[in-house]
């Protein structure tokens, strides 16, 4: 992300020859047999197999033991929007073509949008709080939200917190385009994603995984824990204004960072950096920044906003968090990631949107965007420790 490396490319898991949209951000060379098992693999629609992978990662990072933790007092909350979309286009097609003996043991198992949350717990001995969130593309911000709530009210000392999605397939593309949501733009296929810029004509869809440890201060304090920043704000709000369109002038999404700004007692002014939702489509880009504008003021010129999405795509129900890590990060780092295909300026997009090139600055607070269909709005305010 910091170096602005897309890993957007044609699409490689179908042949999309003469549709309208033909890239994706594809995870390249992802071994689930040797990463989760053979067996276990078996029993996992990919999404699950990506949550996996990326929690264990996490708990690795976090120097966590899971031998010796509570294992009540440690969580999963892990978020999809679509969940095994996979596993339901198979069984639907194996179900036309022959019947209950066209389905797998494993279809209701692996089409289950909680076994990502699930499969984590089990293989680490989870025993806290366990929610699978499915807000659309805001579900891996609600997820960390919704965790974060529940170590502040004592139910848990550690949740393992984010989204994770696999939508590239036949189906999942194929649905996305019919609705004129997905880009056109192709040459470059790392050039298809825009956002903010006025070349944005949709999204680029993309999958993966994105989990966090969240932990209550004093017991990471206790363990000698390395803390990459704090989370201390959250808003959570519905736009109830239209299925897929933000509400006029992004007053939704307003709101909700005004709702994760009082909840973390800070100004606009304490802000330095968003990782905005950004989707690259015309209507997401203007509203967000309109919105950007309501809630900061005079103090909107000066903050530093960027979409990771440019390098990543749109990981829908993964995206939050992916790019809540990209804030973590940003301010661990004091690095900025940028928006890395910005180019041309849009009269209705006139914030800083950190083009091109990430920029070492100070980063004392940060806020993580992130909307969703049916007019769902999540935010994360994020403070530097």
């Amino acid at each position: 992300m910091v170096e602005g490396r897309s890993g957007i490319g044609p699409i490689t898991r179908f042949d999309a020859t003469g549709w309208s949209c033909t890239v994706a951000g594809e995870v390249k060379g992802f071994d689930g047999p040797a990463l989760c098992g053979k067996r276990d693999v078996r029993r996992m629609d990919l999404f699950m197999q990506y949550a996996v992978v990326a929690g264990e990662e996490a708990v690795r990072d976090s120097g966590l033991d899971p031998s010796t933790w509570r294992r009540d007092r440690v969580g999963v909350y892990v978020g999809t929007g679509i969940g095994g979309l996979i596993e339901l286009a198979s069984g639907f097609g194996g179900f036309a073509e022959r019947g209950p003996k066209g389905l797998s043991p494993f279809f209701i198992p692996r089409s289950l949008a909680n076994l990502a949350g699930g499969w984590l717990a089990m293989r680490l001995g989870c025993e806290g709080p366990n929610l699978a969130l499915a807000t659309a593309c805001a579900s891996g911000t609600h997820s960390i939200g919704e965790a974060w709530r529940a170590i502040r009210a004592g139910d848990a000392e550690v949740i393992l917190a984010g989204g994770a999605e696999a939508p590239v397939l036949p189906e999942g593309v194929a649905g996305f385009m019919v609705m004129r949501a997905l880009t056109g733009r192709d040459d470059p296929p790392e050039e298809a994603c825009v956002p903010f810029d006025a070349r944005r004509d949709g999204f680029v869809i993309g999958e993966g995984a994105g989990v966090l440890v969240l932990e209550e201060y004093e017991h990471a304090k206790a363990r000698g824990a390395r803390m990459y920043a704090e989370l201390v704000g959250y808003g959570n709000n519905c736009d109830a204004y239209h299925l897929t369109a933000p509400s006029p002038g992004g007053v939704g999404a307003s709101r909700c960072m005004d709702m994760a700004l009082r909840g973390a007692r800070l100004a606009p002014d304490d802000v330095d950096y968003i990782n905005a939702h950004g989707t690259s489509t015309p209507a997401n880009d203007k509203a967000e920044t309109q919105a950007i504008h309501t809630s900061f003021g005079a103090h909107a010129s000066r903050l530093m906003v960027s979409s990771t999405k440019a390098v990543t795509g749109h990981l829908l129900g993964a995206a939050g968090g992916v790019e809540a890590l990209a804030t973590v990060k940003a301010l661990h780092e004091q690095t900025v990631p940028p928006t890395a295909t910005w180019r041309d300026r849009d009269p209705d997009c006139d914030l800083d949107y950190v083009p091109r090139s990430a920029r070492q600055a100070s980063v004392r607070a940060a806020l993580c965007n992130s909307f969703g269909f049916g007019g769902v709005n999540a935010c994360l305010a994020f403070q530097r420790i």
